[in-house]
């Protein structure tokens, strides 16, 4: 099974749009109040324009091996971080930002950690 998408809310869809495009995806679908996105890896995201009040705890992660590269020319686009990049316990390294609407997103690179943390599961047929 695949995780097919992630949809966050926004209250303003061509500010986010031009948020994620600047970020650096690929923009497949756009309408008024509907946004699509592709990753590097054919996985997609997407945006839904709402006018209700909401707080999303959800965390959107993008993993690059190039992460400081890539924060060094968001920076340069003027990008704002929270946080630095740093060195989670969880063997990630990581920094934290928001989005127009405050959805929070982490750039994170964890290398073979991601999927095979020394703390995983045995998983037994």
């Amino acid at each position: 099974m695949n995780l097919n998408q992630i949809t966050l809310p926004v209250t303003d869809i061509e500010k986010a749009n031009q948020f994620y495009l600047a970020m650096g995806f690929t923009q497949i679908v756009k309408t008024d109040h509907y946004s699509r996105f592709e990753c590097a890896n054919k996985a997609t995201f997407s945006l839904l324009l709402t006018d209700d009040a909401f707080s999303n705890g959800a965390v959107i992660y993008f993993e690059s091996e190039e992460l400081e590269k890539w924060v060094v020319s968001l920076k340069a686009k003027g990008f704002e971080f929270e946080s630095a990049i740093t060195e989670q316990r969880y063997l990630w390294r990581e920094t934290v930002l928001k989005d127009p609407s405050g959805n929070k997103i982490k750039l994170y690179w964890a290398g073979c950690n991601r999927l095979n943390p020394p703390w995983r599961v045995e998983i037994i047929d």
